[in-house]
């Protein structure tokens, strides 16, 4: 049987069961249950139905538990609606991709807390005992106005760089600066 069909047929019985368990089931075991997919075995006997449930462990285990129960009623169902040579055994399994998720989402919101309080400690500049030259930043201001930049001492000579991105060899680099 083709994957093509095999989705098809996957996707009506996730429709069918989840409509089921919404409108029909009167278990009071089964709530807060959303169907996330379907797996159909190729020969369309088996069928494996991916569910999500919110709350604890143990009322995961109970809802598996009642819709376990309820299998049979809801293969009935899918017989009903659905035009195949064999009815599928439903088997229910907790899919832990979604906590897995939100999970993934709290820690990495985690990380980016911790990086913009580590760039708000970084961007308040280098600190007393700190020279502009051990400082991982660029030490250039400049002035909009008239397009000349200053050093971080204030006087108003040409751009210096300092810092990482400062040249071996500083009076060299002014040389060619005022040969230019």
């Amino acid at each position: 049987m083709s994957s093509r069909r095999l989705l098809k047929a996957g996707e009506a019985i996730r429709e069918v069961v989840s409509m089921a368990i919404l409108t029909e089931l009167r278990d009071p075991r089964v709530q807060n249950v959303t169907v996330l997919g379907v797996e159909v075995m190729p020969d369309m006997r088996e069928a494996k139905v991916f569910i999500s449930v919110l709350g604890t462990p143990t009322q995961q285990k109970t809802v598996l538990r009642g819709l376990q129960n309820s299998a049979g009623f809801l293969q009935a169902k899918i017989a009903d609606r659905i035009e195949t040579r064999y009815t599928p055994k439903l088997t229910f399994v907790a899919d832990e991709g979604v906590k897995k998720s939100l999970a993934v989402a709290q820690i990495l919101e985690q990380i980016a807390a911790e990086k913009k309080a580590k760039n708000a400690e970084n961007s308040s500049g280098p600190s007393a005992d700190e020279t502009p030259s051990e400082s991982n930043s660029v030490g250039i201001d400049s002035d909009a106005e008239t397009g000349e930049g200053s050093t971080n001492n204030g006087d108003s000579s040409p751009a210096i760089l300092t810092g990482k991105y400062a040249p071996a060899d500083r009076d060299s680099f002014s040389e060619e600066r005022s040969n230019d």
